[in-house]
């Protein structure tokens, strides 16, 4: 069973490049279908990646994964080899396609602790029919079949190949770096893309893969292959997989007495057929002395796929425990003589993101730290000139900011992963609703915290949704038009005053102001407000609250008056805000602004009594005293006050809050201009202390949740403040 051998490493590496692969296959299908043909680079990747993905899952011993895997590279192998004219590229995207979400899907399954139990009958079924219509189509036009090089493995028993005066034997020795991990199944990998391409092999130690126990044996004394072919060795090292983790390859000629003596000597070599774990193999020799009559070393260049080749067939489908696969590749061609390449030193290592977290909290807790060490009252209160403390502190808070900017980097990943997924959703939906859809990405590159990109893949992949189906008009409404026959989405990221902006446009019909009025109208969703007084704006708001539809008919993809609520929500959980607008007849512009981290940030320190708050430095326009004949005071309460001819809303926290301390009289106190989300006001409070970097901390579960609160931190002093939502409590203006 794969659980006897299958270790948490290697299912993390597993998943990890398997994710990988699933991405890049998507992100090609995507590409064949925009230029309307399938090049030649892309068919030899879909068939590589392909062959890797049967190949790790075959490894894992995944069957279905393997079988769906192996059924759609059948159908890439006679693409390659006959080139046929006329392929409906539509049909060969959506069987990539077809396999990813299955391949997905079961991916998913066993990341959260199940098992890949799916069924890939379908598919098998599906991409073999294709198969066979596409030789038809082959013979049909007067052209043959390409012949298949594949060929049956051998029997496990051992017969001694024919020596003539051209064959030679290597010794192969592949050493590790010390930090490599699964070293056994990295050796694997080389041993599996030898063994099809030589004469006769087999390789020491035996039992790579059934015991883990040989990594440690591997990493200490090298990996040691023995090869007979009539092949030079720059053929045999041409051959050789060159996984990541390899530090050099040496190898050397050996006299053909040493190799047949040493491979029928005794146990402690693995058999040329490469043995899935659980098989028996015949015994093998001890190492056999060298005696090298030549050498030649290289040092090996570092790749990505560790589980599987690139070119060659690892493991059988239906008798996965039986054989060893049929070989798919061509023989190897002759190697050039062009010098061997020269490895660079690795300079990417994978961590846990868990590890992550915990250096950022460290980190945040020492920013706590700092704070309360430089502004402690014991030192502060005294008044004494301290320029030695002084300058250590600067110091001090120099090398915890440079700090503080390396671990915010290691957390930052570019958008691009999530806005290529995009691609998918704008073909399966386009599709559906016969609608053709152009994508256009830019900015992709731009980099944000990584749980905020995990917090904005759901209502990103919504808003394109909802652009196709709301936005985007039929073939039929466009060609009433001078719009383009296809429609057009734009995807861009950009980064905006500390903040990172989304912006998800279409060139459809905009949204229907009279509409969405009458809807909200019918919803009782105006209350006592003017019609007349409400802003563009802020009836497209009235989209995004919770049951507000204008579909009339309910589809896959919307009429329910679920989704945009659920996508303001979760934009609102990162401390991002949703912008819309929309121009009848030309489209509509739906931005996302996200902060670009949620850990730490910089935000003011204000005083109400004894009581300290703290906002935000991006949603803060200014700061303004005023005098008493400046406050504006409605019949039923209301305040407000006027600042260049603007008027703004006042809000004082003290009686926001109910607190007893506290300033009434405007001209002792501040106030603060906010805005969000294009929501103005001016908050009144008692002083200003001071503007400084704030760790954001939870509000503890047994608290209960206040209105406009969004979290806490702890202050120089080692007080605690509270950190004000100001959008919660601009949203009570409305």
């Amino acid at each position: 069973m794969a659980e006897a051998y299958i270790t948490e490493s290697m299912l993390d590496m597993f998943l990890y490049e398997s994710g990988q692969n699933l991405e890049q296959l998507e992100n090609l299908g995507i590409e064949c279908d925009k230029s309307g043909e399938l090049s030649e680079a892309s068919v030899n990747e879909i068939f590589r990646i392909m062959h890797t993905l049967k190949g790790s899952s075959g490894i894992m011993m995944y069957n279905d994964i393997t079988t769906c895997a192996h059924s759609l590279e059948d159908v890439f192998y006679y693409i390659r080899e006959s080139k046929p004219k006329n392929i409906p590229v539509s049909d060969v995207v959506a069987l990539v396609f077809d396999s990813c979400e299955f391949i997905n899907g079961e991916l998913d399954k066993i990341r959260d602790g199940g098992q890949p139990d799916g069924s890939s009958e379908a598919l098998v079924k599906a991409n073999k029919e294709f198969l066979e219509r596409l030789k038809k189509n082959i013979t049909d036009g007067g052209e043959k079949l390409p012949a298949d090089t594949r060929k049956k493995a051998p029997e496990k028993f051992y017969i001694a190949p024919a020596v003539s005066s051209d064959t030679n034997h290597y010794h192969i020795t592949i050493k590790y770096r010390s930090d490599t991990e699964m070293a056994n199944v990295r050796a694997y990998t080389a041993a599996f893309s030898l063994k099809n391409a030589v004469a006769d092999m087999y390789y020491i130690p035996e039992d790579i893969i059934a015991d883990e126990n040989t990594a440690e044996a591997i990493l200490a004394d090298g990996f040691h292959i023995y090869v007979s072919d009539k092949g030079s060795e720059e053929d045999v090292m041409r051959s050789i997989n060159q996984g990541s983790g390899i530090s050099n390859i040496e190898i050397e000629r050996i006299s053909a007495e040493e190799y047949l003596n040493g491979k029928q000597a005794g146990p402690g070599a693995g058999s040329g057929d490469i043995l899935l774990p659980g098989e028996q193999e015949e015994p093998a020799a001890k190492k056999p002395a060298k005696k090298a009559s030549k050498r030649s070393s290289k040092k090996a260049a570092e790749g990505d796929v560790i589980l599987a080749p690139a070119e060659e067939k690892p493991v059988s489908v239906g008798e996965m425990a039986k054989k060893a696969e049929e070989q798919t590749a061509k023989p190897a061609a002759p190697a050039s003589k062009a010098p061997m390449p020269t490895a660079s030193k690795q300079t990417f290592i994978s961590v846990n993101v868990s590890k992550m977290d915990e250096i950022m909290d460290l980190v945040g807790e020492l920013v706590i730290a700092e704070s309360v060490v430089v502004n402690n009252p014991d030192i502060t209160g005294i008044g004494l000139e301290l320029p030695n403390f002084q300058k250590a502190s600067a110091q001090l808070r120099k090398i915890i900011g440079d700090l503080q900017d390396v671990v915010m980097g290691m957390r930052m990943l570019p958008l691009a992963p999530t806005f290529q997924k995009m691609n998918r959703i704008v073909f399966d939906v386009s599709i559906k609703l016969g609608k053709d859809i152009d994508l256009e990405i830019i900015g992709e590159n731009t980099e944000v915290d990584k749980n905020i990109i995990e917090h904005i893949s759901d209502p990103l992949m919504h808003l394109v949704r909802n652009s196709i189906d709301h936005g985007i008009e039929t073939r039929e409404e466009r060609a009433k038009t001078t719009k383009s026959p296809r429609g057009k989405i734009t995807l861009e990221a950009r980064n905006e005053g500390g903040k990172v902006w989304i912006i998800v446009k279409d060139d459809g019909g905009g949204l229907n102001r009279d509409k969405i009025l009458a809807k909200a109208r019918a919803n009782g969703l105006i209350g006592n407000r003017n019609e007349k007084e409400l802003t563009d704006k802020e009836i497209y708001n009235f989209i995004t609250l919770p049951g507000f539809s204008t579909k009339e008919q309910v589809t896959e993809y919307s009429g329910r008056g679920v989704g945009m609520d659920v996508v303001v929500q979760s934009i609102q959980d990162v401390g991002g805000s949703l912008e819309i607008d929309s121009t009848p007849g030309f489209g509509s512009t739906m931005t996302i602004k996200i902060p670009l981290t949620l850990a730490i940030m910089k935000g003011i320190v204000a005083k109400i009594g004894s009581a300290s708050y703290v906002m935000p430095t991006g949603e803060i326009n200014e700061f303004v005293t005023i005098e008493k004949k400046d406050l504006l005071v409605e019949p039923e309460g209301r305040e407000s006050i006027i600042i260049r001819g603007e008027c703004y809303p006042v809000i004082r926290l003290k009686e926001f809050y109910h607190l007893k301390e506290g300033y009434d009289d405007v001209e002792l106190g501040t106030f603060i201009v906010v805005e969000y989300e294009g929501i103005k006001a001016a908050v009144f409070v008692d002083d200003l202390v001071s503007e400084q970097e704030i760790v954001v901390k939870p509000i503890p579960p047994y608290i209960k949740k206040i209105k406009g609160i969004s979290g806490c931190t702890q202050l120089g002093d080692g007080s605690i403040s509270l950190i004000l939502d100001v959008g919660s409590i601009l949203k009570g203006l409305e």
